[in-house]
């Protein structure tokens, strides 16, 4: 799926990545936090540290913040080496919009470690939501870490989340995280398999049901893309799942992004020109 990690770093102090230019001033800084989370999986809780990143300019008295999520790695030793959720070309294009980023790498994940949380079932017993739920409960840490930071406007926040992260992130949608207004979601999903079943996710219909039930209460703007070309679920099954959640009573927009290379799943990282104008309007009606 749609992932973006960088080796371990043992690091406490703000790194400076780069000024911002015109303004010598401003420069985006990085900084990486332990951030203590706990989360329930089969009646039971987990607790364990994740590595949050931080990056923003700190040039800003005040940022609206924005949680990144990032995807699922097929197999369990994808999940040991992912290393640290960074994807830094986007996250330098959101703070260079005015963004303070927040990117949780979560339990089960690269520097974070720890047990698969999100392990959803067999492929013909999905429990989608189930698995989704300690990722909700990871962002919603984020979204608290975010809201005792100085440099942070509470009240204007927004998630974002590719594959995984996105499916995720319109699960935190219907979660009424405080300050969050709005939700991007990147090719949503899970259950895929891009090289045994191109295209056809497990029980792609609860899928759509996870989708509707968060549609229900879902309470802030939503913006759903997807590529036609996506080999993870193909050009079908996304427009059904937004429909459902449209049913349901979310508030969406749904984008039709251009084919994008081999794989339309990782226009998120790989296309990034395709969804800048469609992200920007959205962000600013939503009063980002």
């Amino acid at each position: 799926m749609n992932f973006s990690g960088s080796r371990a770093r043992r690091a406490a102090a703000i790194l400076v990545l780069f000024s911002i230019a015109p303004d010598a001033s401003a420069e985006i800084v990085e900084k990486i936090v332990k951030l203590p989370v706990r989360v329930s999986i089969d009646g039971e809780m987990v607790t364990r540290e994740i590595t949050l990143t931080v990056v923003r300019d700190d040039a800003r008295k005040k940022s609206p913040f924005m949680i990144l999520n990032h995807g699922r790695a097929p197999s369990a030793e994808g999940r040991a080496k992912y290393g640290r959720a960074v994807f830094r070309d986007q996250t330098r294009y959101f703070v260079q919009q005015g963004f303070a980023v927040f990117l949780p790498t979560r339990i089960g994940y690269g520097v974070s470690g720890g047990p698969d949380v999100e392990l959803s079932g067999a492929c013909n017993a999905k429990d989608y939501a189930g698995s989704l739920a300690p990722a909700v409960a990871q962002v919603a840490a984020a979204v608290k870490y975010a809201h005792e930071q100085d440099y942070v406007d509470g009240a204007r926040g927004v998630v974002i989340g590719s594959s995984v992260g996105g499916f995720t992130t319109i699960a935190a949608s219907a979660a009424s995280l405080r300050g969050v207004k709005a939700a991007v979601n990147f090719a949503g999903g899970a259950g895929g398999d891009p090289d045994k079943r191109t295209g056809a996710p497990c029980q792609p219909e609860r899928i759509g049901a996870t989708f509707g039930a968060y549609g229900a209460r879902s309470g802030v703007p939503t913006l759903w893309l997807y590529a036609p070309n996506d080999r993870y679920w193909g050009a079908t099954y996304p427009r059904q799942w937004f429909a459902q959640f449209i049913a349901k009573g979310g508030n969406g927009l749904f984008v039709a992004l251009p084919p994008s290379g081999d794989d339309g799943h990782l226009a998120f990282t790989r296309n990034m020109e395709s969804w800048k104008p469609s992200v920007a309007a959205f962000l600013k009606k939503a009063g980002m």
